[in-house]
């Protein structure tokens, strides 16, 4: 059994997380704005800081993290902010936990990117590039020039992008870490509820098509979230799975359309591509 911590755990997707791994008898370490283990707000530098510290002094050893807080980009909320706790917020507790995953041997992230990256136009690259450069005052900027709406994609589309060009590398995987995506679509949970009932963006809410003709159940990303934590998945490093009743299928079947990321891609690719022959290299001098 292993030791697993999960944020945003009082709810949606991150409670359905927690729920399925202790139900398998695994212990998990909680870290939410209220009931949970560690409360603390990721929002901040200092939150961030108080959470890592308080999971550290509960579990040095950790097998898995689910940063599973978030925002939804709702008409009203604060773009700053949805960058804030979407993505500095996740990996500032995946970083600072870095330590406890390594000593575990073999462990998993699994960070919750979104269908939205493929299946929403206009969402602004300039806020995923200055997240992936660690420049989270640039990225507040950016966001703030859009509508939280066009600010949440972008985040999600940056852990994915964080999560393949860092996954590959000696830090992550030489240590036996292995980091992964998955892409929820539509969920029903109180995130989807309150997108249902904003005066703007309601309209959208079951706009997009579903092979199965229904939103997803917080469980079944659970599960696939479950998958990419396990030993099951040991072949899985940087991928993004993608668990949204194949509406990203439907919508375009050979390729993403709506993106205007050409430039940030080309250049995730030159990183990827160094950081393989990196290691490679250190692998073949071992």
């Amino acid at each position: 059994m292993g030791t697993f911590v999960v944020s945003g755990a009082a709810s949606g997707i991150g409670a359905a997380t927690t729920a399925l791994l202790r139900g398998r008898g695994h212990e998990v370490l909680t870290v939410d704005l209220r009931d949970a283990d560690v409360t603390a707000d990721l929002a901040t530098a200092r939150g961030r800081a108080e959470a890592v510290a308080a999971v550290r002094a509960k579990a040095p050893v950790v097998h898995g993290v689910v940063p599973c807080a978030g925002i939804a980009g709702l008409t009203g909320v604060d773009p700053a902010l949805v960058v804030s706790v979407n993505y500095f917020g996740a990996l500032a507790l995946v970083r600072g936990l870095r330590a406890g995953l390594a000593a575990a041997g073999s462990s998993a992230v699994v960070v919750l990117s979104s269908n939205s990256v493929t299946c929403q136009p206009g969402w602004n690259a300039e806020v995923a590039a200055a997240c992936l450069r660690d420049d989270e005052e640039g990225a507040r900027r950016a966001a703030e020039t859009g509508d939280a709406v066009a600010a949440y994609p972008a985040t999600k589309a940056a852990l994915a992008y964080w999560a393949r060009g860092e996954g590959v590398k000696e830090e992550w995987i030489g240590a036996g870490i292995r980091l992964n995506a998955v892409a929820p679509g539509m969920i029903a949970t109180p995130m989807t509820d309150d997108l249902r009932k904003d005066p703007k963006l309601g309209v959208f809410a079951d706009a997009y098509p579903s092979a199965l003709g229904r939103p997803g159940r917080p469980e079944e990303v659970a599960e696939a979230i479950a998958f990419l934590l396990s030993d099951a998945s040991s072949l899985m490093v940087g991928s993004v799975l993608f668990a949204d009743g194949g509406t990203d299928a439907l919508l375009h079947p050979t390729k993403p359309e709506g993106m205007q990321v050409g430039k940030l891609a080309v250049g995730l690719l030159h990183k990827a591509s160094a950081a393989a022959t990196r290691v490679r290299s250190l692998r073949g001098r071992g």
